[in-house]
């Protein structure tokens, strides 16, 4: 069904004062709202009112809209470079290893959570699958492709897998909708995460002595922004997205003439110009806090940044369709069984190595969202954080076909 409002202006208008309306309201002293956001964080609701907006109300389409391409190739690595600028290197350097522990968690969880549910949902429910065995593992492969890595390794895995393109339509809609529906938990839990860590008996001082020795630094050089200051910052951060931009216009063409080589060895996501966008979006970023630009922050560099990831989080909201689950139940099942049991691997080894819920979001949002969604929600628990979401993302890219590849075979095995 089309929407009653095409026009992107009239959209960004809706979008902005969705937002505007979350923000106003979650700062008000009226008790109402103070017990709400109390229990509902504001980024989860920036992140549902616009899909609301798409399904029931109609009003938007994620479809009928260019608005997450801009945000996603404009604003995100305009929004990681200012939040890079006043990384601490010495504070991300001391979260230790259980960043990576449980990144790789969330990589297992989802190679074994794929083979598990086909197999569960084909035994105790058969005829909700309306696709034949063979049909569904090489589906399912394109989903393991995008949550592990991105859509440059769900797109190698289609083809890897020769998989039909109305099944491969039906999959992108299976992966969107489970995926997005576990990043509202993510945003909800990133407003709870001292409850859920002392339910992990996680130790997550070095996170708020990170979150903290940043907040201080921006204390420290914060200022009233002259009109030169902010053209300054926004000099940085969309002079260094062209830059960005430039960098993986020239690196995208000249690695397709070795495309055969990376196909062979599974690397298939370094042809994608977004990751490569990402991944020189925040180098610039990296590398600039290393310069005078750190000072930037004084200026307003992670308030920019934050807004263009709340307008980045309002278009990925905007593209979610509730109501497609009722077309495709079967293989939703099969969905939904895969995420709980990747979320399952995550907490036993969570409770394990006592990690705090910020390393198991943000390690599962590295995979089943990447670059685009990793540092919405490192950036949940604090703006200081979004760069540590930034680099686990870029980590998936490069793991991606390799573990998406061994899951889609697991998954032959256990349909067949």
């Amino acid at each position: 069904m089309k929407p009653v409002f095409t026009n992107d202006a009239i959209v960004f208008g809706l979008l902005i004062c969705t937002l505007a309306l979350v923000f106003i309201t979650s700062h008000s002293d009226r008790p109402f709202f103070k017990r709400f956001y109390r229990y509902v964080p504001a980024l989860l609701l920036c992140y549902f009112l616009p899909a609301f907006l798409h399904w029931p109300l109609g009003l938007i389409s994620g479809e009928e809209s260019r608005l997450y391409f801009v945000a996603s190739r404009y604003l995100l690595p305009a929004s990681l470079i200012l939040l890079c600028i006043s990384i601490d290197f010495k504070g991300i350097l001391s979260l230790g290893p259980k960043a990576l522990i449980m990144f790789g968690a969330a990589t297992m969880g989802i190679v074994l959570g794929g083979p598990v549910a086909v197999l569960l949902v084909t035994v105790v429910a058969p005829g909700l699958i309306p696709v034949t065995p063979e049909e569904l593992w090489r589906g399912l492969s394109t989903i393991a492709g995008s949550w592990i890595g991105g859509g440059a390794n769900q797109t190698a895995m289609k083809e890897i897998f020769e998989v039909d393109d109305d099944l491969f339509a039906s999959m992108i809609v299976v992966d969107i909708v489970v995926a997005n529906i576990w990043l509202g938990f993510l945003l909800y839990g990133a407003g709870i995460s001292q409850r859920i860590d002392r339910w992990l008996q996680a130790d997550s001082s070095s996170i708020l002595n990170l979150q903290k020795r940043v907040e201080d630094y921006q204390k420290r050089v914060a200022k009233i922004p002259t009109t030169t200051e902010t053209f300054i910052l926004l000099m940085v951060a969309f002079g260094g997205t062209g830059l960005a931009h430039f960098g993986a216009d020239l690196i995208t063409p000249w690695l397709e003439g070795f495309r055969e080589t990376l196909e062979r060895i599974r690397l298939d996501s370094l042809l994608s110009g977004f990751f490569w966008l990402i991944v020189f979006a925040t180098t610039i970023g990296l590398g600039l806090s290393f310069t005078k630009a750190r000072k930037l922050e004084g200026v307003g560099a992670s308030r920019w940044g934050s807004v263009f990831i709340y307008i980045l989080v309002a278009t990925i909201g905007m593209q979610m369709n509730l109501g497609e689950v009722w077309k495709n139940l079967g293989l939703f099942a099969v969905g939904i069984v895969w995420m709980i049991i990747h979320v399952t691997v995550l907490l036993i080894v969570a409770k394990v190595i006592k990690a705090p819920f910020f390393f198991v979001a943000v390690g599962s949002q590295a995979n089943v969202g990447g670059a685009a969604s990793a540092p919405i929600v490192a950036s949940a628990f604090s703006p200081a954080l979004a760069p540590v979401g930034a680099l686990m993302a870029v980590l998936g890219y490069a793991l991606g076909t390799y573990m998406a590849y061994v899951c889609a075979l697991l998954m032959q095995a256990a349909a067949l």
